[in-house]
């Protein structure tokens, strides 16, 4: 499988190919939000196509990223190990970070 960069560069590049959106940003928010949207009506209605729903929200997000200039890959990792390393506690029924 390709890693996330090449997979960013690659999304980005279909946009300019099909003459895409690559400099507004606010526009591909409103574009993401849409897809995690559909992904969750697919959800709802059990759709058999959930999961080329939820590729659609990783190509806008890894578009995106793209656009923006942040390595996705890098920022996942980085995100995950702070995570990992939260720890956690029901208070009162409720699951509460410990800081």
């Amino acid at each position: 499988m390709e890693d996330w960069k090449a997979l960013q560069k690659q999304v980005y590049q279909n946009k300019l190919d099909h003459g895409f959106n690559v400099t507004d940003v606010n526009l591909e928010f409103c574009y993401l939000y849409g897809e995690v949207g559909e992904a969750f009506a697919a959800y709802c209605k059990h759709k058999p196509d959930l999961g080329e729903e939820l590729a659609d929200v990783a190509i806008y997000l890894l578009g995106l990223a793209e656009i923006l200039g942040i390595d996705l890959e890098e920022q996942v990792v980085r995100k995950m190990e702070i995570n990992q390393a939260r720890r956690y506690q029901v208070i009162d029924g409720v699951l509460t970070r410990l800081e």
